[in-house]
């Protein structure tokens, strides 16, 4: 596909628009070209790493007095896991309607007995397009949305899995590093909104009386667009809303991602957005990937990325898996979506979009403070790549559409 986006044309050097101009622009492109209204009123809390996200979540789960719904593409094992398991059991004991969505592959680990304990407890367990052999043309198109949703009025969403490997601070390579939010607002609609659609596909019973479909109140200051990336042919949502983020950037475009194997357009944009004057960071796993094939498949376009300016950062303490990007200081993304191919064009997935500049800056510092225990790729150290390492990049090829 061609590049013919109208803001590539806009001189770098010419001044920046106000930021409530900015925002409300790249608002308006987001509403339209998505067809998502963006809320206000949104009060957005940053969760930094298993030792902020866990009990934040489970805190909320232990309060709940009327329904709890969780989707999640990780539910392995571990004690956290058995931590969930029983606050998810308590509350269902308790009255509580509590609903779990798991997907039939990425959940695949969980233990047996958690499962036995949560649906004797009265949890309603659900399984994304499991067993496998009963919808085997759907088994690449899985749901990797991570929700939470509490009483109706609070919501979380991010990269975290239900596994012990994403406990503590992101201290050594058996802690990795993730960001969650936490949500009160209006907001939480289109949260609740991305496990329903999923919950629909997989259980009779969509809502009940114990739903209440209550109003919002204006808990904070952000504006929030929930946009759902739904697996499918053709051009997606999450395509749209990263392209946007992309082509509206005036001074610096930052991303962090688990996974970065893009198709040849985003690569092709990435570079042409650097090369148009705005400063473009990417922050990558090193060593300890998790997904190595996924790192080799990306890897192929470091060459192309880097000859056109791009800052390419690898994470050195442990598995990097954000999913993040900011964008000049006042809009961010948060959320599932990884930035690949099957994140954008196979998976269930959900991020939010993010005017704030609060919540934004707050983003950065982290990415600063993740940038400063990085290691910076170089044209030159990466032309010298040894052969194997080329060989190994070039073997993963004809699958990379899967990774």
């Amino acid at each position: 596909m061609t590049i013919t986006d109208p803001v590539r044309s806009v001189d770098p050097a010419a001044p920046a628009h106000g930021v409530e101009e900015q925002k409300q622009r790249l608002r308006r492109r987001l509403e339209r070209l998505i067809g998502a209204a963006a809320t206000e009123g949104n009060q957005l809390l940053r969760l930094r790493n298993g030792d902020e996200i866990f009990p934040a979540m489970l805190d909320a789960i232990r309060a709940a007095e009327h329904t709890i719904d969780m989707m999640t593409f990780v539910y392995w094992r571990g004690e956290i896991a058995r931590e969930f398991a029983g606050a998810l059991a308590d509350r269902a004991r308790a009255g509580v309607r509590v609903r779990l969505l798991l997907d039939g592959f990425g959940a695949r680990r969980i233990e047996t007995g958690l499962l036995d304990d949560m649906e004797a407890a009265g949890v309603h367990v659900a399984w994304f397009r499991k067993p496998l052999w009963l919808s085997p043309l759907k088994q690449n198109h899985r749901c990797h949305r991570k929700v939470l949703v509490v009483d109706e009025h609070t919501a979380f969403t991010g990269g975290v899995g239900i596994a012990e490997e994403w406990c503590g601070d992101a201290r050594n390579p058996g802690e990795w590093r993730d960001t969650h939010v936490q949500v009160r607002g209006p907001a939480v609609d289109g949260i609740a909104a991305a496990f329903a659609q999923n919950w629909a596909e997989c259980h009779a019973e969509l809502y009940d009386d114990r739903d209440r479909f209550t109003e919002h109140a204006q808990h904070g200051d952000a504006v929030v667009q929930v946009v759902r990336g739904s697996a499918s042919i053709g051009w997606q949502d999450m395509q749209t809303l990263i392209r946007v983020m992309l082509t509206s950037a005036q001074r610096r475009f930052r991303l962090a991602t688990a996974y970065f194997a893009p198709d040849q357009y985003f690569v092709d944009l990435l570079c042409a957005t650097a090369r148009r004057g705005v400063s473009v960071q990417i922050l990558l796993p090193g060593e300890h990937t998790d997904q190595r094939a996924s790192q080799l498949a990306g890897q192929r376009h470091y060459s192309a990325l880097l000859e056109a300016g791009v800052d390419i950062r690898q994470y050195r303490p442990t598995m990097m898996h954000a999913k993040i990007i900011t964008v000049d200081g006042v809009a961010s993304l948060i959320g599932s979506t990884n930035f690949n191919r099957r994140s954008m064009d196979h998976d269930e997935e959900v991020m939010l979009a993010v005017l704030d500049e609060s919540f934004t800056a707050t983003l950065d510092t982290d990415f600063d403070a993740d940038l400063a225990v990085s290691e910076p790729l170089t044209p030159g150290r990466w032309r010298r790549r040894p052969m194997i390492h080329r060989a190994l990049e070039a073997a993963v090829s004809p699958i990379r559409r899967f990774l």
